[in-house]
């Protein structure tokens, strides 16, 4: 079946128009009745497939009485909807929720992340995440147990979904004693854990490789069973969601550049067991 010609942008509006119609507790027929519209017109509004005037999705959301900074964020999304690539400049630092991360980890049925030099956050302990939080600059102090909360209601979804993933790490990041001795067991007992659910492989790339494929830095790629696969690029204050067909091949021949080079699942879970134990004796 084809991928449906959708941005990430297009999904964030039609999920942003699709809750504020939920909201309101009426069927989509009586609010396309209340605005004069087909119904069918509504739908392919929420579907992030156009059909309206900016104006109209303004009265839409006026009439869901949806809030003025996320009536401007949508707002500002309708004229941008079938532009790929997303780059968002965030400020001093990220959100404590990075909606478009989330809202597209809730609908993705495979995942492949590479990090270099920590555990990829979607397999970090509590103790782990709150440590590498607590070392960032950027991070205010007062939103420390807000990110930690927002960071593993991202690792209940992938959970939840049972999204198919492969993680690749750089065994220096086994290595690195985050949050001190008792942390850094805890971490590693949980990656061996992890790594023993059906639906997650974690593959390690050996230090003694040298050069590997990975040195541009951490990725997420995403795929989709309606939609194109995208690429989630995450720095201290920017987030980067990569859409176009080359640039996603270009990550993909990084993806099996890793693939041929890392350690096995069997292989890395025998190193993970074995950096435990020495943690341990």
């Amino acid at each position: 079946m084809p991928k449906r010609d959708s941005t990430a942008r297009g999904r964030e509006l039609g999920t942003g128009i699709r809750s504020a119609v939920e909201a309101t507790g009426l069927s989509a027929r009586v609010i396309a009745e209340m605005l004069d519209w087909h119904e069918s017109k509504l739908s392919n509004v929420i579907n992030g497939r156009g059909g309206a005037t900016l104006l109209e999705v303004a009265l839409l959301l006026g009439l869901c009485r949806v809030s003025p900074a996320e009536q401007r964020h949508l707002l500002s999304l309708y004229p941008v909807i079938d532009q790929k690539g997303w780059w968002q400049e965030h400020g001093r630092c990220s959100p404590i929720l990075p909606r478009t991360a989330i809202e597209n980890l809730k609908i993705a049925k495979v995942l492949v992340g590479w990090q270099t030099h920590m555990v990829p956050l979607l397999l970090q302990t509590v103790d782990y995440m709150s440590a590498v939080l607590s070392a960032s600059p950027t991070v205010p102090t007062d939103e420390l147990q807000d990110r930690v909360q927002a960071q593993l209601a991202m690792q209940d979804e992938l959970w939840r979904n049972r999204v198919e993933c492969t993680f690749y790490l750089h065994e220096s990041a086994l290595h690195l004693k985050v949050g001190g001795a008792e942390v850094h067991a805890g971490q590693l007992f949980h990656l061996l854990l992890m790594a023993s659910w059906s639906n997650i492989d974690v593959r390690v790339v050996p230090t003694a490789l040298g050069a590997h494929a990975g040195l541009s830095g951490p990725f997420t790629s995403l795929t989709f069973e309606n939609y194109a696969p995208l690429v989630w690029v995450e720095t201290d204050n920017s987030s980067l969601f990569v859409e176009g067909k080359e640039a996603i091949a270009g990550y993909d021949s990084i993806i099996g550049l890793l693939d041929e080079t890392s350690l096995d699942a069997t292989e890395s879970k025998a190193l993970l067991a074995r950096l435990h134990e020495e943690l341990e004796a």
